[in-house]
């Protein structure tokens, strides 16, 4: 047993407690998982530029995120499923952000449903809504994270078609496995006791929460899954972002930039911001990293919207580097599903005290006092 110092301690705690099935969904990316392996790796070319003998006794990572304020500039990401990680999952999730002082991103195809969470705290949460097909459904659950007092939608648009994970056909999450594969997963299942009573039983009702009435003979989220495979429109155009204006009078961020003619285009729709993001190298494999596209995307639209980041944040200092290029703020994913996955709330808690302390200490040692202070220049 290790007392978990970061990310990767958490990940270690994360495979050790979770199936195999569960950990590589939360852990794997698509295709050969290059993508996935740059959005970290990328990171570690990026130096800081040390400088002494400033008054620094005032460093503070507080910053606004959409006009929120926040103890630092990180959004707990929208994770599908998280409530196969730790039981009731999203409820734990959200309670830490809370107590933390940073948003929580509820996903569409979480375990808990956007009420439930909303029940959980009293804070200004967000609320993440694929492209689906059937917009009488969007527009439901539009109106229902409205009435439930989410006031940021986040908007994903990088997922016409889902993309192909290896680790997830191996295991069987997209099904058809053979008989000897069936009871690898059943051996899988039943050599993770815990797992099962804290998780799979104590923790049910396992379906996804916000499409229970879309698919209400659905007991489990392999029910859900087929309904949702099929909601993807491969068909929305930038000229559908009219239709979530009309039923969204919230603050819109637009998630899954990459490329800075797609960034203006966001901004045209009146995008109160984007998220530069790959999806977390689960789509387009072969794409860049989501920091190596980050400086051009802030070329072509900073001052004009704001910028957030996702994709391979694993410490506070790599939210600095981001900050660096340009990002107002970082979203989060793997980190935290990993945090709670190893400890629950409490271990999401002490993921984001530690990211806290780590970019306080790296503006420090940049000789800054907060995070608007920092620029290219503090990147060498």
């Amino acid at each position: 047993m290790i007392t978990p110092a970061n990310t990767s301690d958490n990940r270690k705690l994360a495979k050790a407690r979770l199936p195999r099935m569960m950990f590589d969904y939360f852990d794997g990316g698509a295709f050969s998982e290059q993508t996935l392996r740059e959005n970290t790796g990328d990171f570690q070319n990026l130096h800081f530029r040390q400088r002494v003998m400033r008054d620094v006794s005032n460093a503070s990572a507080a910053t606004q995120i959409l006009g929120q304020d926040a103890a630092l500039p990180l959004v707990l990401a929208p994770v599908g499923l998280a409530g196969m990680l730790a039981r009731r999952g999203e409820i734990q999730a959200v309670l830490a952000a809370q107590k933390s002082g940073v948003p929580f991103c509820l996903s569409t195809v979480s375990i808990c449903s956007l009420e439930e969470v909303a029940r959980a705290t009293g804070a200004a949460n967000w609320f993440q809504l694929y492209v689906l097909k059937d917009r009488s459904y969007s527009e439901a659950l539009l109106n229902r994270a409205h009435k439930a007092g989410y006031s940021t939608l986040v908007f994903t648009v990088d997922l016409p078609k889902l993309g192909v994970r290896y680790r997830d056909v191996r295991n069987g999450m997209n099904g058809g496995l053979s008989p000897w594969g069936k009871m690898q997963k059943l051996s899988d299942l039943l050599s993770h006791p815990l797992w099962l009573w804290d998780v799979a039983i104590k923790g049910k009702p396992l379906t996804f929460g916000n499409l229970a009435d879309a698919v209400p003979s659905g007991r489990n989220p392999e029910d859900f899954k087929a309904w949702v495979d099929q909601q993807f429109d491969a068909s929305v155009t930038w000229k559908d972002l009219d239709w979530v204006r009309q039923h969204w009078p919230g603050k819109l961020v637009i998630k899954g930039i990459m490329d800075p003619d797609d960034a203006r285009s966001a901004m045209d729709v009146g995008a109160d911001g984007i998220v530069v993001s790959n999806h977390g190298g689960r789509q387009l494999d072969g794409a860049p990293s989501t920091i190596s596209a980050l400086p051009g995307i802030v070329e072509a639209v900073s001052g004009k919207t704001e910028i957030l980041f996702d994709g391979g944040v694993q410490s506070g200092q790599d939210i600095v580097r981001a900050l660096c290029l340009g990002a107002n703020a970082c979203l989060v994913g793997r980190a935290w599903a990993y945090a709670l996955a190893a400890g629950g709330e409490e271990a999401v808690s002490r993921m984001l005290e530690n990211f806290r302390y780590e970019v306080e200490l790296t503006l420090a040692l940049l000789g800054k006092n907060s995070v608007e202070q920092l620029t290219p220049d503090d990147l060498i």
